[in-house]
């Protein structure tokens, strides 16, 4: 099952600066060849649920084996039959970010404006702009 999560693996007690352990923890995860991305505060893996577990498994261990306090703090999205939603997650809020742009006027002012959901996730209704926002905010994005 496609499973999408943000993991962020950091050491305790070793000082003020964690650089050198986090990229020990980074590489572990880029060497696992399952999509992924690293931004400031968390990296982002996916694959199947036992793959990203694994993956997780063996960054955590790269420190706690040298003897390190090591927390994990982890969000996890699974989606049954999505692949891909590392990237499409944004491409989907960025698209809405652009059709602002063209949303009429009576929408900025509070009022439902139809815009068609996502197609390739399967969902042929329409949501109203304000739905679709609520939805991504609270992590729906389809």
């Amino acid at each position: 099952m496609n499973t999408l999560v943000a993991v962020a693996i950091a050491p305790f007690g070793v000082g003020d600066e964690l650089s050198a352990h986090v990229a020990e923890v980074v590489r572990v995860i880029r060497a696992s060849g399952l999509p992924n991305k690293t931004c400031s505060m968390f990296t982002e893996i996916e694959g199947e649920w036992d793959e990203v577990m694994r993956v997780v498994k063996e960054a955590t261990m790269i420190l706690a084996e040298k003897g390190i306090r090591t927390e994990v703090v982890l969000k996890a999205d699974v989606r049954p039959g999505r692949e891909g939603m590392m990237s499409r997650k944004v491409e989907i809020v960025e698209e809405l970010l652009g059709s602002a742009a063209n949303v009429p006027s009576d929408a900025a002012a509070g009022e439902s404006v139809s815009i068609p959901s996502d197609a390739a996730a399967g969902d042929q209704s329409e949501k109203t702009a304000e739905g679709r926002a609520e939805n991504l905010a609270e992590g729906g994005a389809r």
